[in-house]
């Protein structure tokens, strides 16, 4: 084996053991609360359609809302935390994914579920993961 070699692979296994130990528990955190987040609303379902008189297919219909603010501004998220930096943009991620989530207390009506569901979409689409 090379010297060059040798020093690649070290390097290589810095790099891995600084990324084992700073980024996999944050994102390890950030799947875990994309899962508790999207089993709060599968259990929160009776007593919301109980509250606000939601139906089944209303609750249908805020899922699929849900996934077409993930979809459409997926892309765009992406290129903007590529030039601000993911350390930024997932903070923010994280901040808005907790105030969209904390709007669900003042809906009332369909109307307002959905936008409500459409907005806490648009947050999660770098949690490729969750």
């Amino acid at each position: 084996m090379s010297t060059k070699s040798v020093v690649n692979r070290e390097l290589a296994d810095r790099a891995m053991d600084k990324a084992q130990k700073k980024i996999v528990p944050f994102i390890l955190l950030m799947y875990v609360m994309a899962f508790l987040d999207r089993a709060n609303v599968g259990f929160a379902k009776n007593a919301l359609q109980m509250d606000t008189g939601l139906s089944d297919a209303a609750f249908a219909l805020g899922a699929g809302i849900f996934f077409l603010g993930y979809a459409i501004f997926e892309v765009p998220s992406n290129i903007i935390m590529h030039h601000v930096g993911a350390r930024m943009w997932l903070a923010r991620i994280m901040i808005t994914w907790g105030i969209i989530a904390a709007g669900f207390a003042w809906t009332t009506t369909e109307h307002r579920f959905w936008s409500c569901v459409f907005f806490w979409g648009l947050p999660k689409q770098d949690f490729s993961l969750g």
